[in-house]
Parts: structure tokens; C-alpha cells; sequence
């Protein structure tokens, strides 16, 4: 039987734009995913909470409406539902034993991965999953520094090439306090529910 291959996408998603989608699917063809998990995060280390601009509820209802229709995409609240500190490590052991005997693959940007060593048990992390490295503009890993501090990184990292695409989360929400329109860069059902919802409107 041929082992499943999962790819695992955290993030904060808030909100998710299509870049995020454009890159979970590139990833899905390039590694040859069976399923890409969209895992909005609960309260990242790297971040203070009150970076985080909407609540869980919110993040979790915009992701599901992104990746709707996608067969490959689905949604874990497994980050969501443990308490802090919320440690990358550790979501990956809690997939592993959920999802006993698939391939992970842990999908990073370039920028976190020249951060890696600065992360929770890096060395245990890419045991537990191979990781997946997007290419971000202006970011160029030292790939023999992180060798060193991380000894069999390079076995255990595989490229991703994406279309370049610009959009990042806290210029969308500032866009839609200041009354501008983000049509074409978050999915139709997204742009409904933050106007619904009325999400990010006091966003400075």
C-alpha cells in the first residue's frame, strides 16, 4: 500500500488571501501531497497575541470558505485546540499520531527557514516531517550555517518554486480599514464574510 503524504500549512490566516492557496497547491504538485492540512495557528511564539487581529472562530470559518471545493485542501484545528505554548514541534507530534503511518511535510517559507534554529527542538521538528521550503523574495538562507546547527537539514528539505505573489495579511487588513477593496486577492466567499463579519475595520 503506498504511504500517504500529507503536507502540513500553518499560519494565522488572517485573513487567508490567495497566495496562501497558491502555494498550498504548488506544494501539493510538487511534492505529489495526497492532502494539504491548513492548521490556523493558536498563539505563535514568534508573535504577541495581539498581533493575532481576529479570533480563532473567525480564522478557522475564513479557511474553510478559502480551500472549499479543493479536494486536496483540508482544515485541522489541531493548534487551536491544545493549550500554549503553541510550538510547531509539537503540532507535529500531535498530527504524526493522528495520522499514523502518512509522509509529513512541514511548509515554510525561506525567511523562516534562515529561523529555524532559532525554533523549539529543530533538530526533532525535521524528524518528524521533511520540510517543504517556499522561495520568498529577498530571503537567501545560509543553507551551510544551518547544515552545521542543524545537522542533516539538507536531507531533509526539498525546494518549492511558486509564482511570486505579493500579498501579505496586515496590508489586506489595512486595505479594508481604510475602505479599500481586496477583490482578487482573498477568495469571494472570504471577502463576503469579512464584510459580514466586519472584520479589521479598526485595524491602525
Amino acid at each position: 500500500m503506498t504511504t500517504p503524504r500529507l503536507g502540513i500549512y500553518g499560519g494565522t490566516f488572517d485573513p487567508p488571501h490567495l497566495g496562501h492557496l497558491i502555494l498550498a497547491e504548488t506544494a501539493a504538485d510538487t511534492l505529489r501531497l495526497d492532502r494539504v492540512l491548513f492548521v490556523p495557528a493558536g498563539t505563535p511564539p514568534h508573535k504577541a497575541a495581539a498581533t493575532l487581529r481576529s479570533a480563532a472562530e473567525h480564522r478557522l470559518a475564513m479557511v474553510r470558505l478559502a480551500i472549499e471545493g479543493n479536494p486536496r485542501f483540508a482544515l485541522s484545528r489541531v493548534d487551536l485546540d491544545r493549550p500554549g505554548p503553541h510550538y510547531s514541534v509539537d503540532m507535529l507530534h500531535l498530527l504524526r499520531d493522528e495520522h499514523r503511518g502518512a509522509e509529513l511535510f512541514f511548509l515554510i517559507g525561506a525567511d523562516s527557514l534562515a529561523d529555524l534554529p532559532t525554533w523549539s527542538r529543530p533538530r526533532e521538528l525535521i524528524g518528524l516531517a521533511c520540510l517543504g521550503v517556499m522561495r520568498r523574495p529577498g530571503a537567501a538562507p545560509d543553507l551551510d550555517a544551518l547544515e552545521r546547527e542543524i545537522p542533516g537539514l539538507h536531507r531533509r528539505m526539498m525546494w518549492l518554486d511558486a509564482p511570486t505573489i505579493d500579498i501579505a495579511a496586515s496590508d489586506l487588513a489595512r486595505r479594508i480599514a481604510a475602505g479599500r477593496s481586496v477583490r482578487y486577492q482573498v477568495p469571494d466567499d472570504v471577502c463576503l464574510y469579512i464584510e459580514e463579519h466586519g472584520l479589521y475595520r479598526n485595524e491602525p
